[in-house]
């Protein structure tokens, strides 16, 4: 089954390092765990018209421990994607707002 770019791509990641990233191009999003970069770019391009993806970085990032009173357990872990465009590319509007 064919899986939708809505589903590949959860969120973006909206911190001051991924603010930093944004001159350079360098946009980061929660994606799928299971998906792989090929899809990751495809997504990225069909949401977002005109954005063109020159690479895709992605990391594994693992739950944390947490306690609430006596009980432990750890927050679920997931995927994180870093998407490069490319020069000639046009800028992602949701993050335009937040430099």
């Amino acid at each position: 089954m064919e899986r939708l770019p809505q589903d590949i791509v959860i969120r973006p990641i909206v911190t001051e390092r991924s603010m930093d990233g944004l001159a350079n191009m360098k946009y980061t999003f929660s994606v799928l765990k299971d998906a792989n970069k090929i899809e990751i770019k495809k997504a990225i391009e069909t949401l977002f018209e005109g954005v063109k993806v020159a690479k895709v970085n992605t990391m594994n990032v693992r739950g944390q421990k947490r306690r609430q009173g006596r009980t432990e357990g750890y927050t679920s872990s997931w995927k994180k994607a870093i998407v490069t465009l490319e020069k000639d590319s046009k800028t992602i509007e949701f993050f335009d707002g937040m430099i």
